[in-house]
């Protein structure tokens, strides 16, 4: 499996991005960013809405996953936002297209897990994934999630959710 880091991405970068200016919005990354994060536009409007909504979790959302010791960008992690107030917070990662099928979701999971289980204020994680999604299934196998329920969800429709105690 390769080895991930998540590089946070300002308010100022997630701007960029949404205007479509890589260059630019690499310069304030200080890393080479790549077209898939400019064309994921519609989540940086998201995310900045968020931010503006509570600072506080731009520690938690929009991070750019790059490969070690390569260097590349591979996609993007993060969560849906800071700890609920059952300290619960949920996974979100994609993988560039052009990188999949090589274990970088799995070790972007495991990086969202390890900096979720070093956070007192966590208590669990939540992943909800479409039950036709049989590669996100396959990717959180064997990190204790376990099925909890449903959702609707407005965006991508019926989604099993499921559960995994942090630490």
């Amino acid at each position: 499996m390769s080895s991930i880091r998540f590089l946070k991405l300002s308010p100022a970068t997630l701007a960029a991005l949404v205007a479509g200016d890589l260059e630019g919005a690499s310069a304030l990354a200080g890393h080479p960013l790549t077209p898939y994060l400019v064309e994921e536009k519609w989540l940086w409007d998201i995310r900045l809405e968020d931010i503006g909504r509570n600072p506080a979790a731009a520690d938690w959302i929009a991070r750019a996953a790059i490969t070690e010791p390569e260097g590349i960008v591979v996609g993007h992690g993060g969560f849906h936002g800071p700890p609920d107030d059952d300290g619960i917070v949920e996974v979100a990662y994609s993988v560039d297209p052009a990188h999949r099928r090589r274990g970088h979701a799995r070790a972007m999971l495991a990086e969202l897990l390890r900096r979720a289980d070093a956070d007192p204020a966590v208590t669990a994680v939540r992943a909800s994934i479409r039950p036709d999604n049989v590669a996100s299934r396959a990717t959180i196998a064997g990190f204790g999630f376990k099925k909890i329920g449903e959702q609707w969800d407005q965006e991508d429709g019926l989604e099993d959710v499921y559960l995994r105690a942090a630490g």
